[in-house]
């Protein structure tokens, strides 16, 4: 599933293959990705218009243009690629072809997400929903968020209307290196802890930036948790496994000791 280190990736592949090139040609080959707006509208507004740099907020990707904002939302299997032609692949929804003979292609098997089209004030609205992007907060504004939650940590990571980019795998991967149970109430940690899960955020996002993904390391949780009898990389205890906060959750039972 694309979390923050995947969206950012994609959006150094829409820097490299758009930024500042004239959208030449588009073709939707499947309408229902669109969100808000029809197959023909969506053509015209972006035909002709000249991409500018792109930005990401969390999970979101904002392709600006000279005209309206492009934004892609990568639900649990999108994803952007950049081709030196427009041949089209099995799950490619939508094809954007750019100056320079290179195409951006859309792709998404499941379908969840999509492309919204955007005026100024359409991105604000959109924005507004969201908290500070996880890879940016600082640490008064995330101690200021934890201590105003009332309800577990992994919901706290991961519910984007308080802190948006983080998903399952980079929350799990961020308390199991915090040493922190998934259950604990956010706004009971203390100073220390939340000094803690601070440095583990910037860890491993930094990590996963550079990876350009969430990496499956031996050494890491991520990359262990689909192991038959998966055991904790640092201890060797088996791991648990249960729904905390509506999620498949993996933590580690002696590192990560349950609060009473």
């Amino acid at each position: 599933m694309p979390e923050l280190p995947d969206v950012e990736a994609f959006r150094e592949v829409l820097a490299t293959c758009g930024q500042g090139r004239r959208i030449e040609g588009v073709e939707v080959r499947d309408e229902s990705v669109l969100h808000g707006i029809g197959v023909r509208r969506f053509v015209r507004e972006l035909e002709g218009r000249r991409l500018r740099a792109p930005r990401r907020h969390g999970k979101w990707l904002l392709g600006g243009t000279d005209g309206p904002t492009l934004a892609f939302h990568f639900g649990m299997t999108g994803e952007l690629r950049c081709t030196r032609d427009a041949e089209p692949g099995t799950y490619d929804r939508v094809l954007i072809a750019v100056g320079g003979g290179r195409c951006l292609h859309y792709r998404d098997q499941r379908k969840l997400k999509g492309l919204w089209l955007l005026d100024e004030a359409g991105v604000r609205r959109l924005l507004a929903g969201l908290g500070p992007d996880a890879a940016a907060v600082d640490r008064a504004d995330f101690d200021r968020l934890l201590l105003a939650r009332r309800g577990g940590l992994k919901s706290a990571l991961t519910e984007q209307s308080v802190l948006a980019g983080l998903g399952n795998l980079l929350a799990d991967e961020i308390l199991w290196r915090a040493r922190l149970h998934p259950s604990r109430p956010a706004a009971g940690l203390g100073e220390a802890e939340r000094r803690r899960l601070y440095g583990a955020l910037r860890g491993v996002l930094r990590t996963s930036i550079d990876a350009g993904r969430v990496p499956p390391r031996g050494s890491w949780l991520t990359g262990r948790r689909d192991d038959p009898g998966a055991a904790c990389p640092r201890c060797g205890t088996a791991l648990r496994r249960g729904r905390i906060a509506g999620r498949g959750t993996y933590w580690c039972p002696r590192c990560q000791p349950a609060p009473a």
